[in-house]
């Protein structure tokens, strides 16, 4: 006996509340950076990168590295879902798939933690370096998430543009996606160029577009819902 449409609509509406809920907590989790300054940590702001928060002996490490696990731990399932929830479209699938590569990278920083550097420390690199500490292992799961969710907002934009769906994302998404785009390009001109161009501020505008979005993203799965799931 096959349920009928209504309860496998409603069933469907519970699995969109219950992923955009989960989407959402971890976008919140994700700006846990906010919280060093309520922490009152000291760091500075515009030549720090946000890695350093949770790195080893820091105050506070603890704190940042739960939320940084809260956002892998519940995102990797939640793209999983999306997979096998929703109607398997080309973007979309890659959207989801990068999302739980950005997870699963989000889980490595916290296990492989950065390092604070010394001067004249050779595993970080020279003494000028602005940013040693992209010499360390760190810095490569760092990149990994970075691109991942890169990956995953591109998907998810070209998607509600080519399949003229979800609204939230082709609006208020892509203007989240310009700006963290724009300090991205920020972080990879700067960085190669001598003196120093406020790196710390761009990632943090960077992170925050990427916490935005998924909120965003959450937005679009609970409100549109049955654009979702239409096989339309």
């Amino acid at each position: 006996m096959t349920d009928s449409p209504k309860i496998a609509e409603r069933r469907a509406r519970l699995a969109s509340v219950v992923l955009a809920t989960a989407i959402a907590i971890t976008g919140l989790c994700y700006s846990s950076w906010l919280l060093a300054y309520v922490l009152k940590i000291d760091v500075d702001s515009v030549n720090s990168f946000l890695s350093q928060l949770d790195a080893e002996g820091k105050p506070y490490r603890q704190v940042f590295s739960i939320a940084d696990t809260i956002v892998g731990a519940t995102l990797m399932p939640a793209a999983v879902t999306g997979l096998l929830l929703f109607p398997r479209r080309r973007f979309t699938t890659v959207g989801w798939v990068a999302l739980f590569c950005f997870g699963a990278a989000t889980i490595a920083d916290v296990v492989v933690p950065l390092r604070e550097c010394t001067p004249g420390d050779s595993a970080c690199g020279g003494p000028s370096e602005l940013f040693p500490q992209l010499h360390q292992p760190h810095a490569l799961s760092s990149t990994v998430a970075v691109t991942s969710i890169a990956v995953a907002t591109f998907a998810f934009s070209l998607a509600a543009f080519r399949y003229h769906r979800w609204r939230i994302l082709r609006e208020f998404g892509l203007v989240v996606l310009v700006v963290g785009s724009a300090a991205t390009v920020w972080m990879l001109v700067a960085d190669n160029l001598s003196g120093n161009y406020a790196l710390g501020i761009a990632q943090r505008i960077q992170v925050g577009a990427m916490s935005l979005w998924l909120l965003t993203l959450a937005a679009a799965v609970v409100l549109e819902g049955k654009d979702w799931t239409d096989p339309t």
